[in-house]
């Protein structure tokens, strides 16, 4: 690669939105942490100073005495449900198992079989005292209480025909005859969970037959680094049949004034969605990040509307996803659930096509055949490189061009001397003539931002690259934290990881190559350029998915044996030279832009021949 003008303007642009890219996610997650550890010393400031001054037995006896009584007023006629013992229930498919709770007929705690969470245990989800779903309704002439706090007596299992089983919890009040009923069904090999809630007397229980569902979902720490796993989770939903989505740093709540179909929490490699069979009618939903050290992600608060039917007996149909972030395995169910994974957002929005329709068949395909996530990286770095070799070559006969060129250039500056007009005009001139494109060089190098964001994106979010060994990395959608240094340092962090001094060593590898075939570059910037930028990717990698910075090694190395080959056994320089020639016999038409170019550089020429002038 010949590291021109143009080059050098593709990887200083590289850099720039790498930088800014690191920069904005860093500076705006430090904003967003000093904030909330100011609100929490506030508020555990005001909640000491609140605290009973003397905590006896005597007033623990009167506290749990008045929690009980507020239960049974609370209850009203469903006092069946206002005191007892929760009982624990499980059910499972092969990729699932879901432990329930008579207390508010909920799911307790769902692991998923198939994933390993950071305490070498099964990866659960939804398992704190924090997650919670249920709403609201009417016990009595003036008593209200959550069916989250209520306890259903009665638990029913069932396995069907199909091979689905069904769980029921029942909350009955025998005075008044009203009943709630929690059906959920489990599916084979299904991350899906449906949930019928089945009301009897709802107008009684529901003001304007409107349901308040309260959900409250925490994302506890699934991955090494608690910072890198908050920038890559988001809330999506589906609002009125369009996706949209928040990172959880920007922004702390969402209003619904239309129909709401689901809304989901994306935890980089686990997703949890609610989805309304018939729409949520409106709501809104809140969220907080605690500190690091709590080791929870985000808290989620959603309060929903649904309309309740206009019978004496009616059924609310929700569903729950809890379950990886898996492209294929979302994408099945049909309601846009695979939106909320990163292939490509924000402002990189515009390499999410690349990924959907080319890296990820292709990188599925690989890893089909080769079962090795680290060969198929490399194999999916070949076929890219393959595809885009046609540009690579034309980059590099271009280099050879202006290298043959040189002599002539070396001409033209000692004829201008200080006058960059004149020589941009005659330069101009000269590549015309010559047959010779000067931004060929740099298109190569252009190219690589978006397949590199594309790839940043994807594997960033493909849970299949969660603990995959390969080399010495034993996660390849994490930092091969190699070599640990036991303190931070600035910029770099706690560790160096050894893909990524590989990806700097080639990098440096290319940057010698290179100015080795161009030794007589007097540009202070394009001779110092080449060897600055692999000292940038030191800092901009260590923390990257050592995926990513295995990628960029193995591209390196194509790289370099490309133009060690290209530019000794098939580039003939004397060919290029006789070729030039036959350029400049052939009559030149001039394009519109070159007519403007030159137009507007004679007429800058003469208004600063005019300007001499009168300082004379």
């Amino acid at each position: 690669m010949k590291f021109d003008r143009n080059t050098v303007l593709g990887f200083t642009l590289l850099a720039l939105l790498f930088f800014g890219y690191f920069f904005y996610n860093s500076k705006e997650q430090a904003k967003y942490q000093k904030q909330k550890d100011r609100e929490q010393f506030v508020k555990d400031s005001i909640a000491n100073l609140n605290k009973p001054k003397v905590d006896t037995v005597a007033y623990k006896k009167d506290s749990l005495k008045k929690d009980s009584l507020n239960h049974i007023n609370s209850a009203g006629y469903f006092q069946g449900g206002a005191l007892g013992t929760a009982q624990v229930f499980s059910a499972e498919n092969s990729l699932i198992k879901i432990y329930f709770t008579s207390k508010g007929g909920r799911p307790q705690r769902v692991e998923l079989k198939k994933f390993i969470g950071p305490d070498s245990g099964l990866v659960k989800l939804a398992g704190t005292d924090f997650d919670k779903l249920g709403y609201m309704i009417n016990t009595g002439s003036n008593n209200t209480a959550s069916t989250a706090d209520l306890f259903f007596p009665k638990i029913d299992s069932v396995r069907n025909p199909d091979g689905t089983q069904t769980i029921s919890f029942t909350l009955t009040s025998d005075s008044t005859g009203e009943s709630i009923v929690h059906e959920y069904v489990i599916h084979p090999d299904d991350y899906m969970v449906d949930l019928n809630v089945k009301l009897k007397g709802a107008s009684k229980m529901f003001d304007g037959g409107i349901m308040k569902l309260n959900w409250q979902y925490s994302a506890v720490r699934q991955e090494e680094s608690v910072s890198f796993e908050k920038q890559n989770t988001q809330i999506g939903f589906v609002k009125d049949g369009s996706f949209d989505y928040y990172n959880i740093l920007k922004r702390e709540k969402k209003v619904f004034e239309d129909p709401v179909q689901w809304l989901g929490v994306r935890q980089r490699f686990f997703n949890t969605y609610l989805v309304a069979k018939n729409n949520f009618n409106s709501g809104t939903t809140e969220w907080k990040v605690p500190h690091d050290s709590t080791n929870v992600i985000v808290e989620y608060t959603a309060n929903m509307n649904l309309t309740i039917p206009a019978a004496q007996e009616s059924t609310v149909a929700l569903s729950v996803y809890y379950g990886p972030a898996e492209y294929h395995t979302l994408k099945k169910y049909g309601y846009r659930f695979e939106k909320l994974i990163n292939l490509g957002q924000g402002m990189y929005s515009f390499v999410r096509p690349l990924n959907k329709f080319l890296v990820l068949p292709v990188f599925d395909m690989l890893q089909g055949l080769v079962k090795n996530y680290g060969i198929a990286i490399l194999l999916l770095t070949l076929i890219i490189r393959l595809l885009i070799s046609p540009l690579t070559y034309s980059s590099y006969l271009s280099g050879a061009k202006m290298k043959a060129l040189r002599p002539e250039i070396a001409i033209l500056k000692e004829k201008h001397g200080a006058d960059r007009q004149a020589m941009s005009m005659d330069q101009m001139k000269l590549f015309r003539e010559a047959g010779v494109n000067p931004l060929g060089g740099c298109i190569p190098a252009l190219l690589q931002i978006p397949i590199f964001f594309a790839l940043f994106s994807f594997f960033g979010s493909e849970v299949g690259l969660r603990g995959a060994h390969f080399l010495w990395s034993h996660d390849l959608s994490a930092p091969d934290k190699v070599i640990h240094f036991g303190t931070n340092i600035p910029l770099l962090g706690d560790h160096l990881s050894i893909f990524t001094l590989t990806a700097v060593i080639t990098s440096f590898m290319i940057s010698i190559y290179s100015m080795s075939m161009n030794p007589d570059n007097s540009n202070p910037m394009m001779k110092y350029l080449p060897y600055i930028f692999p000292v940038f990717l030191l800092f901009f990698f260590n923390a990257l998915p050592s995926a990513l910075t295995w990628y960029y090694t193995v591209s390196n190395l194509v790289t370099l044996a490309l133009q060690f080959v290209i530019q000794t056994y098939i580039i003939d320089h004397n060919k290029i030279l006789a070729k030039i020639e036959q350029n400049r016999k052939k009559p030149k038409q001039k394009s519109k832009w070159q007519e403007r170019m030159e137009a507007m550089q004679e007429q800058q020429k003469k208004m600063r021949e005019m300007q001499q002038k009168n300082k004379r």
